[in-house]
């Protein structure tokens, strides 16, 4: 156990010990370490250091307030490391003043238990309204009960500052140029982790070890086939049809197919579903594929990887044993990876509105893949080849910057990076450095788009 006398003679040694599983607990610690450590004494060190000593859980539900303390001596302590802030104030339109005030009881995350409040004064008239911390970045005024108080409402059409849910799964900070997967950075997740291990932390918060790990592939690659019945549904489109309108109807399909795990209130069916998911979208994207170049379907192989097995389903024949390349099977893993989540995107509450009518999971994610359909979101990737194709040589690049600078040409540069980040995606970083490997790997440094890109990028 951590002595209060250590805690005080190595501080610099505290910063990596309070790297603890829950970011937002680590958050906690972070500020309170930069905020309140130097000040503490020495019994108040000793109650920090019983604190440390609890399981990462419990004490996060001590400091936000989800279970009282056991210990009266703990209180104060618990309440510093949850309190802090000063008061802020925003100009309002006119008749309308906004207040933000700190009370004496502190902050508090995304709970019930409100310790701040932003007053709204309309016409002279003063109302309340609590202040939650989010697991990370801004704080959020919670405007729940603003129409019911007031008669009035906001308007926000781009969800520009608002928040419709609390969550700890991913964060994005775009003047940093940062984006990170339950507190890690992407880029580190990418280059040391496979597609499936930041699966598993995206759904369950930590990095598998490696019986987790084992165990969670070999659940996946239990699902990977699909109902024999379903592969007739391709039969149904013009071989020449977009392939995210196969994927809007296949998927969509999947729900007349698995009757048993519709509850997305019970989280056994959540995760029946999110398996199951992830398990069949390779199949169903290479059946999609082997369908417009008029090949058969491959079926899955579980003697290989998740990435390695889609590109067996993808370019595998029946004529001969398919051998995916594992400089190729990388590149995809770490696309795969880039890809998993990005906030609360535009498929994404596509996804959260539908299901909050109770509707299938499946059809869901279909009215999802619709939207991400569009070319201002999953469609830039197919946007971004066919302005490549538009500009065509390398001599035009010139003209086609001009365009894009003139306000009144609707010509736009497409595929570099998504228009949240105000530094530089970090995903497109990782994804050039990927794009030279891999040309390098079948010697296609010369490549007519690419190098078109590349002195486009520049």
């Amino acid at each position: 156990m951590t002595t209060p006398g250590e805690l005080s003679v190595n501080k610099g040694r505290l910063r990596w010990q309070c790297r603890r599983a829950l970011l937002e607990l680590d958050l906690v610690l972070e500020r309170f370490l930069a905020r309140d450590f130097d000040a503490l004494n020495e019994e108040e060190l000793a109650v920090f250091a019983e604190l440390l000593a609890l399981d990462d859980y419990a004490l996060w539900a001590l400091v936000n307030g989800s279970q009282p303390a056991p210990h009266a001596r703990w209180q104060a302590l618990l309440a510093r490391m949850a309190g802090g802030g000063n008061g802020l104030n925003f100009v309002a339109p006119e008749g309308v003043v906004l207040n933000i005030t700190s009370k004496q009881r502190g902050k508090t995350y995304m709970s019930k238990n409100e310790q701040r409040f932003a007053t709204l004064t309309v016409d002279g008239k003063s109302y309340d309204f609590p202040i939650l911390s989010g697991t990370h970045g801004n704080d959020v005024i919670d405007i729940r009960t603003l129409g019911a108080k007031t008669g009035l409402f906001t308007y926000d059409s781009g969800f520009l500052s608002t928040a419709s849910c609390s969550s700890t799964i991913t964060f994005i900070d775009g003047e940093k140029g940062q984006l990170l997967y339950r507190g890690y950075p992407i880029d580190q997740l990418a280059e040391k982790c496979t597609f499936l291990e930041v699966a598993y932390l995206l759904i369950n918060g930590d990095l598998p070890n490696q019986k987790e790990k084992e165990a969670f592939e070999e659940l996946i690659l239990s699902h990977t086939m699909v109902h024999d019945q379903l592969t007739r549904f391709y039969n149904g489109f013009r071989r020449d049809a977009h392939p995210m309108a196969i994927m809007v109807g296949v998927v969509g399909a999947l729900s007349a197919f698995y009757h048993g795990a519709m509850d997305f209130s019970d989280s056994e069916h959540r995760l029946d579903s999110m398996h199951r998911l992830i398990a069949k979208l390779p199949t169903i994207v290479a059946m999609a594929y082997k369908y417009n170049v008029g090949e058969p379907f491959m079926y899955p192989r579980n003697d290989l990887g998740y990435t390695a097995n889609f590109m067996h389903m993808m370019f595998g024949t029946p004529c001969g044993p398919y051998k995916p390349n594992p400089v190729l099977v990388r590149a995809l893993d770490i696309i795969f990876t880039l890809h998993a989540d990005h906030e609360q995107n535009a498929s994404t509450s596509t996804v959260r509105l539908a299901g909050s009518s109770g509707a299938n999971p499946f059809a869901c994610v279909s009215a999802g893949i619709s939207c991400l359909w569009g070319p201002a979101h999953g469609g830039a990737n197919e946007a971004c080849l066919m302005m490549l194709e538009e500009i065509g040589d390398v001599s035009r690049v010139g003209e086609y910057i001009k365009r894009a600078k003139d306000k009144n040409d609707p010509f736009k540069l497409m595929g570099f990076g998504h228009r949240v980040y105000k530094n530089f995606d970090p995903r497109a970083k990782l994804m050039g450095k990927v794009c030279a490997e891999v040309l390098a790997e079948l010697g296609l440094e010369n490549d007519r788009l690419f190098k078109l890109a590349r002195t486009l990028e520049k």
